[in-house]
């Protein structure tokens, strides 16, 4: 039998690396992802992470099919504070020409209510609700562990959204690339998806493109080699119209929503 269950995850910093940062300060992604929140759900479960160049882990292959939300916890409208830490990193390789200075912007106190579909035979579904992990979980550094207590475990039903009302999504969700032109193109709505909810004073929206996965490419003296596949999320307070329809939304309860992709 599948259920919607959630956690919530929290750790005192986390850096979850931008790849497209390499010089000068390394960046963070804000908001935990999916590739990510699959490298946590691995070592819960004990299962072996990268071990050759080109080559998905195993906790990947088998954990991609997965239905996740996620929802930032004790936020500003979305954004969790940052500080940049300083190191020296002492690799042999990275001191070639002299001592090389890392500073990375760093999450402070990043927290995450995420949901996923298990059924109740699945091993992942006895160690959130036990609160139980074969490996320490970390936040992008294994020196920024991530828990969750047993008792913020929650199920739900599974329960696909009908769109009979107007709703507000409680995680983030994927907007699709393009949406905004179309809509202008066909002149439904001129500001695109933010038109079509129920204006309030206190309303923000949060843009961030994270990570939902690898796409494999071919490198001449590498051989294969994976990157992330890139997709737009917002994160809102927002109430949208039934007439707008997102993706693989499910009902939690009342007109609150989740996105689990």
């Amino acid at each position: 039998m599948e259920r919607l269950v959630s956690i919530d995850l929290e750790a005192d910093f986390g850096f979850l690396r931008k790849p497209d940062t390499n010089n000068g300060i390394a960046m963070s992604y804000n908001m935990l992802h999916k590739p990510s929140l699959l490298g946590i759900f691995g070592a819960i479960l004990g299962m072996e992470g990268y071990q050759k160049r080109g080559v998905l882990p195993a906790y990947y292959l088998q954990l991609q099919n997965l239905k996740i939300g996620i929802a930032p916890l004790r936020d500003e409208c979305g954004n969790f504070p940052k500080t940049t830490i300083v190191y020296t990193n002492t690799v042999g390789y990275a001191n070639k020409d002299g001592n090389f200075i890392a500073y990375e912007n760093t999450l402070i106190r990043p927290s995450y209510r995420v949901f996923v579909i298990l059924s109740d035979e699945h091993p992942l579904y006895h160690s959130l609700k036990e609160g139980q992990a074969e490996y320490i979980p970390y936040l992008g550094k294994n020196e920024f562990p991530i828990w969750w207590k047993p008792e913020s475990f929650q199920e739900y039903v599974l329960d696909p959204f009908a769109f009979n009302q107007d709703y507000h999504v409680a995680t983030l969700f994927c907007k699709k690339e393009g949406e905004s032109s179309r809509t202008q193109e066909t002149g439904s709505s001129p500001l695109g998806f933010a038109a079509l909810f129920a204006t309030h004073s206190d309303a923000f929206f949060y843009f961030e493109r994270l990570p939902v996965g690898f796409q494999e490419f071919e490198m001449k003296k590498r051989g294969k080699e994976y990157q992330y596949q890139m997709a737009p999320f917002v994160y809102s307070n927002a109430k949208f119209s039934a007439d707008y329809r997102l993706d693989n939304l499910y009902s939690l309860h009342g007109n609150q929503v989740v996105q689990l992709n």
